[in-house]
């Protein structure tokens, strides 16, 4: 039982800030510009589900997967921080004459199209997220081997994780009331700035575990 609420606690309290839903919030509610609030919710439920399915399956199989295609965390981290960085880039580059092509087709059902890129990957769990859940995994199986109790700890961690995910993105819209239009903007910017910065720091982290591995022989 020990064993159990130590994983619950080392699961939760290394995903929750990697995944940070209330940081991700106004970027989502920036994203979905024009969406009914009914819309809004539906589309943050898939959302939370699919960052439960993707944190599921980096944390018990992802070190698998990896190894089956000879990637390693450090390539995952570079490829998926210039993904970060990207979408940042082009958030704080946008204009405020995008909303109001973003208001045509919002109700359309081609939307729950982007709940898995890029609101759920790599907005959502982003590399560092896939990152910390592939490593907590390996480190699970290594320490504790297979136990159902070590199991249910660490799904119950993901399913409180996503669980604040729908929470923060299906009621964004209330943020938005009280900051108010101005005060969104200022948020959004700020956010897509930060989204920027996430994006190079996770590049860096990537090549630095990258060139730490190369071995220069000299004679």
């Amino acid at each position: 039982m020990r064993d159990a609420l130590e994983v619950f606690l080392l699961t939760l309290s290394a995903l929750f800030p990697m995944v940070d839903p209330l940081a991700g919030s106004p970027i989502f509610l920036e994203m979905t510009y024009g969406y009914a609030p009914a819309m809004r919710r539906a589309l943050s439920w898939r959302v939370a589900f699919n960052s439960l399915a993707l944190m599921i399956g980096s944390y018990f199989v992802g070190a698998h997967v990896l190894n089956f295609f000879g990637v390693s965390l450090p390539v995952v981290q570079v490829g998926g921080g210039i993904v970060v960085l990207s979408i940042g880039w082009g958030m704080l580059m946008e204009k405020e004459d995008v909303h109001a092509k973003a208001d045509k087709g919002a109700q359309s059902e081609s939307v729950f199209g982007r709940a898995f890129y890029p609101l759920t990957l790599p907005l959502t769990v982003g590399p560092g997220s896939i990152s910390v859940a592939v490593t907590l995994g390996a480190n699970a199986t290594h320490r504790y081997g297979f136990h159902i109790s070590i199991i249910l700890a660490a799904l119950v961690a993901m399913v409180i994780v996503a669980a604040t995910v729908f929470l923060c993105y299906g009621f964004a819209d209330g943020l938005a009331r009280m900051l108010g239009k101005t005060g969104m903007t200022v948020i959004v910017r700020l956010s897509a700035f930060l989204l920027v910065c996430i994006g190079v720091q996770i590049v860096w982290n990537g090549l630095s575990a990258l060139l730490s591995s190369v071995h220069i022989h000299t004679q």
